[in-house]
């Protein structure tokens, strides 16, 4: 029976202890090596061009009254459905200037109704407000605009409201504090975003108006009603101000691949 030798090869390095790994160091890599796949696995997961998940769009509702009529599309007449819009207004603001529905043309309304002197719901619903103002400062959401009306005109002079604004830190170049005459401010209210705005002896401070905020689309079609007074009711304003975004963009996009189709 043979023995097959080996040439040692003297130009390899012997291993010392030193080089071998230790327990730690192995523990080490493997910590490592964890979380490399964990963070790998949530991109993979979650990632909608490797479609593992799916990233729903989904239309928002049109609120409000609503008309069926027949139309001719096509050739053929056809069932459409008239969605009520949010009629045209004109107010002044807190710098004591017109402010009317052709300033906010081709821009995402969020709309509510409050007023300086109020100790009930108004400060939180200010406070949510400023907050949601201060989510939304980027490029990204140039196209929304803040509305809020005063209940109590009389009071709630344009130097009144810039105070309140001024306290608020509102960016004035986006949210608009608005007053106008009593009779043209509730009836924007209650026909315009069928909400409550009204005078109440009653109601403390004497007056009523809803805690609710509006959201209101670029065709002036409601699109939402939230509770402005609880974060709950803030966290879906904001979730459907963005899929509202998304929304317009795709609007956008088919107009003008209309509008080149017809050229």
């Amino acid at each position: 029976m043979g023995i097959e030798l080996r040439e040692l090869d003297l130009d390899q390095p012997a291993v010392s202890d030193g080089d071998r790994p230790t327990p730690a160091r192995w523990k080490k890599r493997a910590v490592l090596g964890g979380i490399a796949v964990f963070v790998l696995s949530l991109f993979v997961f979650f990632s909608p061009l490797l479609g593992l998940v799916k990233h729903n769009f989904v239309f928002l509702p049109k609120l409000g009254p609503k008309e069926t009529v027949l139309v001719e599309r096509d050739g053929k007449m056809v069932v459409d459905t008239i969605y009520a819009t949010v009629p045209p207004f004109s107010f002044i603001d807190q710098f004591g200037r017109p402010f009317t529905d052709k300033h906010v043309e081709g821009k995402i309304l969020v709309v509510d109704f409050f007023f300086t002197r109020c100790t009930t719901i108004c400060p939180k619903m200010s406070v949510q407000m400023q907050q949601l103002q201060l989510k939304l400062n980027d490029e990204a959401f140039d196209d929304v605009v803040f509305l809020s009306h005063t209940v109590d005109p009389e009071h709630d002079t344009p130097e009144v409201l810039n105070a309140y604004a001024r306290k608020l830190q509102a960016d004035t170049a986006r949210w608009k504090f608005l007053t106008g005459s009593k009779a043209d401010i509730y009836l924007q209210g209650s026909e315009g975003y069928y909400l409550a705005a009204k005078e109440d002896v009653m109601a403390e401070g004497g007056f009523l108006h809803s805690e609710k905020f509006v959201l209101v689309d670029k065709d002036r079609h409601i699109r939402g009603y939230y509770d402005g007074t609880t974060a709950e009711g803030m966290n879906a304003l904001a979730a459907d101000l963005k899929m509202l975004l998304k929304e317009e963009r795709i609007k956008a996009a088919e107009a003008e691949r209309a509008r080149r189709r017809n050229d």
